[in-house]
C-alpha cells in the first residue's frame, strides 16, 4: 500500500499533510506531519499541485483557503469536528450583534463560515501570542471552545465572552485520571492539551499543543511523560525520541473522526482524486483574511 501511495504522489504531484492525531500508519506515510498550526503554514508553503490533507474536515478546508489554485483532497469527507459543529455563522453573527466593537476570534477548529465571521484565529499553538496583540481592554468574542479560550484568558489575566463549545474527546480526560496515571508513572512530568477542562489543566506539569508536546519531549531531560491528549500523538512522540517512554494518561481519548482516515482511503483518494474540499469564493476570502491575521501575528 505505501509504495502505491508513493507513486500515486509522484504521479499526480501531490503532497500528503496529516494531523498528529492521525493513525500511525497514516503518519508515515505522509510529507509532514503535525499541529493545526504547523499544517496551516504547511499549506502555505508546498510545492504541488494536489495536498491531500489527512485529518478533519475544517483542517482540509483551510488548506483550501490557503491555495485556491491548487487542488485540496480528503480521503474521509465526513472526517467532521464535533466542536466546530457547535457554533454556526448565524449563531455568530448574533452573538457579535449583541457586542458591537468587539473582536471575534476563532478557534483554527472552526467552520470557514465561522472563520469568515471572525477578526483573526488561532490554534493552540499561538493563541496566547496572537491574543497578546489585543489592548487589555478590548472586548473578545471567543469561540467555539471555552476551554481553550479560558485557558488563554486566565494566562493574560482577561475575560473574553466565551462560546460553550467544547471538545467531547478532551472534555472526557478527568483530573482524577491526572492523579492516577501520577501514581503509576512517579516523576513523570504531565503534558495535556489546552482543550482540557480546567480541573485537569490545573492539575498538569505543562499545557500544550501537540506541537509544543513535540518540542517538550525532544528538549527536556526527562525520561519518561505522561501525555493527556488524542493518543495518535503518541506514535510522534516515541518516533522522535526512541530513547524516551511516554504513556498516554488515559487511553481511551480517542477521536473517531481523526481515526477516518486510513491508508487504503488515503490510496483511493490518489486514485480518484476524491474528495475536493472546495469552500465557496466569497466565504474563503472572507476567511482568509482571519487565517492570515493568525499567520501574521503568531
Amino acid at each position: 500500500m505505501n509504495g502505491e501511495i508513493e507513486a500515486l504522489k509522484k504521479s499526480r504531484n501531490a503532497v500528503v499533510l496529516a494531523h498528529n492525531y492521525c493513525r500511525g500508519e497514516v503518519q508515515d506515510a505522509a510529507d509532514f506531519t503535525g499541529d493545526s498550526l504547523e499544517l496551516a503554514r504547511r499549506a502555505t508553503q508546498v510545492d504541488a499541485d494536489v495536498i491531500v490533507f489527512c485529518g478533519v474536515y475544517f483542517m482540509a478546508e483551510t488548506a483550501a483557503i490557503l491555495n485556491p489554485s491548487k487542488t485540496v483532497l480528503i480521503p474521509d469527507a465526513s472526517a467532521g469536528c464535533a466542536m466546530a459543529d457547535m457554533i454556526t455563522a448565524a449563531q455568530l453573527r448574533e452573538l457579535k450583534a449583541k457586542h458591537p466593537g468587539a473582536k471575534a476570534v476563532c478557534y483554527v477548529n472552526s467552520t470557514a463560515e465561522v472563520k469568515a465571521e471572525c477578526d483573526t484565529c488561532v490554534t493552540s499553538g499561538n493563541a496566547e501570542k496572537v491574543m497578546r496583540t489585543f489592548p487589555p481592554d478590548q472586548e473578545i468574542l471567543f469561540v467555539p471552545d471555552r476551554h481553550l479560550g479560558g485557558h488563554v484568558a486566565r494566562l493574560l489575566g482577561r475575560t473574553y465572552e466565551l462560546w460553550p463549545g467544547h471538545c467531547p474527546v478532551h472534555a472526557a480526560l478527568t483530573a482524577e485520571a491526572v492523579a492516577a496515571a501520577r501514581k503509576l508513572h512517579p516523576g513523570a512530568p504531565v503534558l495535556v492539551h489546552p482543550e482540557c477542562a480546567e480541573a485537569v489543566r490545573d492539575a498538569a506539569d505543562e499545557r500544550l499543543s501537540t506541537g509544543g508536546m513535540c518540542k517538550f519531549a525532544r528538549e527536556s531531560g526527562a525520561a519518561e511523560f505522561l501525555v493527556g491528549t488524542e493518543v495518535g500523538i503518541l506514535h510522534r512522540l516515541r518516533k522522535e525520541n526512541p530513547g524516551k517512554t511516554f504513556w498516554p494518561v488515559d487511553d481511551r481519548i480517542v477521536c473517531p473522526d481523526m481515526k477516518k482516515t486510513t491508508l487504503e482511503n488515503l490510496a483511493a483518494s490518489l486514485r480518484e482524486m476524491k474528495t475536493r474540499v472546495v469552500v465557496p469564493e466569497d466565504v474563503a476570502v472572507r476567511a482568509r483574511r482571519a487565517i492570515d491575521s493568525m499567520l501574521e501575528l503568531g
